[in-house]
């Protein structure tokens, strides 16, 4: 079979997960803190001897797009929007993970929590003692009123990282990782928009536009298969002529 063939086979396969990527990017429109994936294209050469004017088509979908969403008003005292380049830490197995989603919710031991990861503070998973009421600040201080008191009282602080100029990828879960695996910095100057949430960052216009385009290249690479086919054949009957 003409490396062709292959060549054309490849893309196809590409495009295909290209299009998987782009549909859940849309199935997350609505997930708050949702980071985009990105599809990037590279190539690799085709082993086998001769010369090399074969390459295969190769895709990488865990490059992530960090342009911030649209931030609304909640009301609710758990909810915060993360500015900047800025991430909240949540535990992941024996390491840590990170997302924008601020929806923290809280169990009946006080163990906050974003969707079911152990939220992290300056000590470790962050659990509230009993109490009446809870504030989260705009530098990420966690105060709460504990019942008889007459004044709120900081317990801890969210761990705050900065993302900036970092590589990131997701994880098998979904989370925000760096792509060589290393912490990301606490930085100080990281806030919080406190009852607020911090929307996806995925814009329907271009993932549609996007799938309408992979739609057509995934027709062209069908026709540069069935191209190299004929010629397969054509050569075949030369050979047996």
């Amino acid at each position: 079979m003409d490396k062709l063939i292959f060549t054309a086979v490849s893309g196809a396969e590409r495009l295909l997960r290209s299009q998987q990527v782009h549909a859940n990017n849309l199935a997350n429109m609505d997930t708050s803190g949702f980071r985009a994936s990105m599809e990037v294209a590279g190539n690799k050469e085709l082993a086998g001897f001769g010369y090399d004017d074969r390459h295969l088509s190769t895709m990488q979908a865990d490059t992530v797009s960090t342009r911030a969403g649209a931030v609304r008003e909640t009301g609710r005292p758990l909810d915060v929007a993360i500015g900047g380049q800025g991430y909240l830490a949540v535990q992941y197995g024996d390491n840590e993970a990170y997302t924008r989603s601020g929806e923290i919710e809280i169990d009946a031991n006080g163990a906050l929590s974003v969707h079911g990861r152990a939220l992290l503070g300056e000590g470790g998973p962050i659990t509230l003692p009993q109490h009446t009421a809870v504030e989260i600040g705009t530098d990420g201080t966690i105060s709460v009123l504990t019942e008889g008191a007459t004044q709120m009282q900081v317990v801890d602080k969210l761990k705050l990282v900065n993302a900036e100029g970092a590589e990131l990828t997701k994880n098998e879960a979904g989370l925000i990782v760096t792509r060589d695996g290393a912490p990301l910095a606490v930085d100080p100057a990281v806030g919080v928009k406190p009852r607020a949430l911090e929307g996806s960052n995925v814009s329907a216009v271009e993932e549609m536009v996007a799938t309408m385009s992979l739609n057509r290249s995934f027709e062209i690479q069908m026709r540069l298969f069935k191209a190299s086919d004929s010629m397969n054949e054509a050569g075949n009957r030369l050979i047996g002529a």
